[in-house]
């Protein structure tokens, strides 16, 4: 990975266990330049840094799914060890402890897009329920941004446009991205 961590390039590392939305220790480590046994053992030292919520510890049956779901964690299959997840409050600590250049640039991706996710899911939960016109037209203005902003992230190109639809029950919305060249 380049010593500039592009957006696009952490979203598809992160993934839902038990509802959060969080990044594998090996993931984590491969972002930061490190091994992952760099990632445990500064866990391991720091245990106070690291309370309830920050860190998962996934189970036998729920490293096996991610085994057989994503071919990016073969490895783990024959691993006796089972992978840890951070969480957003996880990764903001692990960010205390290694100092790196490449760790700090990682980190300040990573929370920009655990932030722009954020964000655009209170728009999306603000816009399924919006009666006002105006509102609609703000919040789909803005949740277009978000989404070009993770997806779209310095993207060069000729003069193009780049459409993005998303369908409700009662209400269609779709943005249009227009990009010149830089």
């Amino acid at each position: 990975m380049s010593d500039i961590v592009k957006i696009e390039n952490l979203e598809e590392f992160i993934i839902e266990i038990r509802g959060q939305k969080v990044l594998l220790d090996s993931d984590v480590a491969q972002i930061y330049g490190v091994e992952t046994r760099d990632i445990n053992k500064a866990v391991a030292n720091n245990p106070d840094k690291f309370p309830a919520g920050y860190i998962v510890e996934l189970s036998k049956p729920e490293k096996n799914e991610l085994v057989e779901n994503f071919h990016r964690f073969d490895k783990l299959k024959h691993s006796t060890v089972n992978p840890k997840a951070f969480a957003e409050k996880g990764l903001y600590m692990l960010a205390t402890i290694l100092k790196s250049s490449q760790a700090t640039q990682a980190t300040i991706s990573i929370v920009e897009t655990f932030s722009k996710i954020r964000e655009l899911s209170r728009n999306i939960k603000e816009l399924s329920v919006a009666q006002d016109k105006a509102q609609q037209k703000s919040l789909m203005q803005k949740s277009g941004e978000l989404i070009s902003e993770i997806f779209d992230d310095d993207l060069q190109t000729s003069d193009t446009e780049t459409s993005i639809e998303l369908n409700f029950a009662v209400l269609r919305f779709k943005h249009t991205i227009k990009k010149k060249n830089k």
